[in-house]
């Protein structure tokens, strides 16, 4: 309840008419006597720091809620502009890998093979070999050398006939329930009943044509065969009688192949020494190349089914048909070109590849040719860099090509920069005009406040991260004070174990760690992916059930010095609910100090919510707030070089906080204007 002076507001009636003098009653019933709202208001005005808080409160609010509505840009817009930037135009290198084109869609290569072709086809280039046995599980593959830059993949059905080496070597496994012998290799007739004439269930030895053969057992009823190697072990009865000696020749060379009257036999590395097969049926099942087809004219697009038909017949000259049209690979001046049927060349077969620096082939022949050349000069001579000027297609401020009316490509004179990597792969710079994104662009009359490292317009960002800030600073206030207010008026009111047990609580939530709740909290939001709008509400939650100890205390304390008094006796004694005596007549008479808590709170949580979104556990991007806004431009470096972004956003966090601290301290003088004495 307010009060008033009586005499002192007599005095000043009486000093407007005279300075001597008595004062009658007319004159005190002409007394104005405002109410204690307005007096509050009177005396909260007079406060000069509190006026501007309030005025700066305003601005912030037009600024963040209605200046959105009439700026032209959206917080998430990003901007793009047009500049010539120094690029990597293309790619120059010699092609050392192999490339596999599909022959027959029926037959499957397995993914172990197709990554052994590189170090394979190598090893018969130095072994000056025509075809390697390669063998996956059950598959088996034989890779037949065309030239060293072709290399035939073709699916075959392989025999073992023999075996070279020391130790033991499987032969099969016999099965007891079926009386059978599954052979690994070559079938040896006769085996099995020499087995069964000195057969042992716990395995052992016998001895068949010769050699010493070991049988253990393996699972249920069944038994592996090995046959003792010190030498040539031969599978295959019909062997020619120079088979032995070519072979193990060829498996103490470590060839590939070998030929013994008039067939070839390929080897393949086992444990204990060299298995030799013999190969029928092929298949061709894919081509491999570390060739690369350079077409002649942009317009024409080279299928991979062309590429695998051409390489096939790159050694024989004869033509071949592909989609109804023939084609011929032909030799001219070196260089192998492949050619349509009225003799019109379709691309050149090149071991050097250009390419734009993505991987694209859309450099036109001609300029592949000027580089490849400058490139091989380089080579020669050891220089690290070289320049071509070169007239390439001109593009439009999108990035795009552009033509004339007739629709033929505009070109326009580049300096073109080869430069070569340690790694041996040669890199051409040029200028060109990029289409990208307006990024850490200054201040200018598109963009006030420039755009950050998003291309994102920074004062929209700036409007708009007001809004979610303030937001956060009035919802968790709110939270705080609905949660204080009920849990302190009951424990006010009640005393008694009511009072105990609320009072606890608050001395939990005192000793709670708030910043790190926050930090396991966003640590499970991020794992989460939670959305942004979700995770917003979540952490005004959090921050309000954390915060609202505080004010019960507040409120606690009032109330008992309240309840004591004659009104609430007087409420008491005409029976009026507990309810309405706790919200009706107490709460109303602590709403001052309310008042001013929330509005001095409000600066705190602004501050908070900050600081977390700037830890990068608030708000996640590209949603805004000025937290978000500062934490784009942390670093040292940043900061230094983009003070356009953070200087204004910590201007107004700053400007904000002080403004509620300045309301929150002329409405606590204004209230209770004792306070300032």
């Amino acid at each position: 309840m307010a009060s008033y002076n009586l005499n002192e507001i007599l005095k000043q009636k009486a000093g407007k008419t005279e300075k001597t003098g008595s004062v009658g009653l007319d004159d005190v019933s002409r007394v104005k006597v405002l109410s204690p709202g307005r007096q509050v208001f009177k005396r909260f005005m007079r406060n000069r720091l509190a006026v501007f808080g309030s005025g700066l409160l305003i601005l912030m609010f037009v600024f963040s809620f209605l200046g959105p509505l009439f700026y032209p840009y959206g917080q998430k817009e990003i901007f793009y502009k047009y500049d010539t930037q120094n690029v990597n135009y293309a790619l120059a290198k010699e092609i050392t890998s192999y490339t596999g084109y599909k022959l027959s869609s029926d037959i499957t290569v397995p993914r172990t093979v197709t990554t052994s072709i590189n170090s394979m086809a190598k090893k018969l280039i130095a072994a000056d070999g025509d075809g390697a046995l390669l063998v996956a599980d059950d598959d088996a593959f034989l890779l037949n050398r065309i030239n060293d830059d072709v290399f035939n993949l073709s699916s075959v059905a392989t025999r073992k006939v023999a075996s070279v080496g020391s130790g033991s070597a499987l032969v099969g496994t016999y099965d007891m329930i079926d009386d059978t012998i599954t052979f690994n290799g070559q079938k040896i007739d006769g085996l099995l009943e020499a087995l069964k004439a000195d057969f042992n269930r716990a395995g052992g030895e016998f001895t068949f044509e010769g050699v010493t053969y070991a049988y253990e057992k393996d699972v249920a009823k069944s038994y592996n065969i090995y046959s003792e190697m010190n030498g040539v072990v031969m599978y295959d009865t019909d062997l020619p009688a120079s088979f032995e000696g070519a072979f193990e020749k060829a498996a103490g060379s470590k060839a590939y192949s070998f030929v013994v009257s008039g067939k070839t036999y390929f080897l393949v590395e086992s444990t204990n020494g060299y298995d030799a097969y013999f190969v029928s049926g092929e298949k061709a099942a894919m081509v491999f190349t570390r060739l690369t087809f350079n077409a002649i004219s942009s317009d024409v697009k080279i299928s991979d089914e062309l590429k695998a038909n051409t390489l096939t017949h790159i050694m024989d000259g004869t033509s071949f048909k592909v989609d109804g049209n023939s084609y011929v690979v032909a030799e001219s001046e070196g260089l192998m070109i492949l050619k349509d049927e009225n003799g019109g060349e379709i691309a050149e077969l090149s071991q050097f590849s250009v390419r734009r620096y993505t991987g694209e082939d859309s450099i036109e022949y001609d300029l592949k040719k000027e580089i490849e050349e400058l490139v091989l000069t380089m080579a020669e001579t050891g220089a690290k860099s070289e320049t071509l000027v070169y007239n390439i297609p001109l593009q439009d401020e999108s990035g795009l090509y552009t033509y004339d009316e007739e629709g033929n490509l505009k070109y326009s004179e580049a300096e073109l920069v080869i430069t070569r990597r340690d790694t041996g792969e040669y890199v051409i710079n040029c200028d060109q005009i990029i289409y990208l994104i307006d990024m850490f662009s200054p201040a200018s009359k598109e963009h006030i406040l420039g755009t950050d490292g998003d291309g994102f317009d920074v004062l929209a960002r700036v409007m708009y991260g007001g809004r979610i800030s303030l937001m956060v600073g009035f919802v968790v206030v709110f939270l705080e004070i609905i949660l204080g207010v009920i849990m302190g008026g009951l424990a006010g009111y009640y005393g008694g174990w009511v009072d105990n047990l609320i009072m606890r609580m608050v001395d939990i939530f005192y000793c709670l760690p708030s910043l790190p709740i926050m930090i396991i909290l966003g640590a499970m939001m991020d794992s989460l992916r939670m959305d942004t709008y979700i995770r917003l509400m979540i952490m005004m939650a959090t921050l309000g059930i954390l915060g609202w100890a505080g004010v019960a205390r507040m409120v606690r304390g009032q109330i008992l010095s309240l309840r004591e008094q004659e009104f609430m006796v007087a409420a008491e004694a005409t029976g009026i609910r507990v309810k309405d005596r706790i919200f009706r007549h107490l709460i109303p008479n602590v709403m001052p100090q309310l008042i001013v808590i929330a509005t001095m709170g409000m600066g705190s949580v602004i501050l908070t919510e900050s600081t977390l979104s700037f830890l990068g556990l608030g708000v996640k991007h590209p949603l805004a707030t000025w937290g978000t806004i500062i934490n784009s431009v942390s670093s040292a470096t940043a900061m230094a070089h983009y003070q356009h972004i953070w200087i204004p956003v910590g201007l107004l966090i700053c400007l904000t906080v002080i403004a509620f601290n300045f309301v929150g301290d002329g409405l606590r003088d204004a209230y209770d204007p004792k306070s300032k004495r």
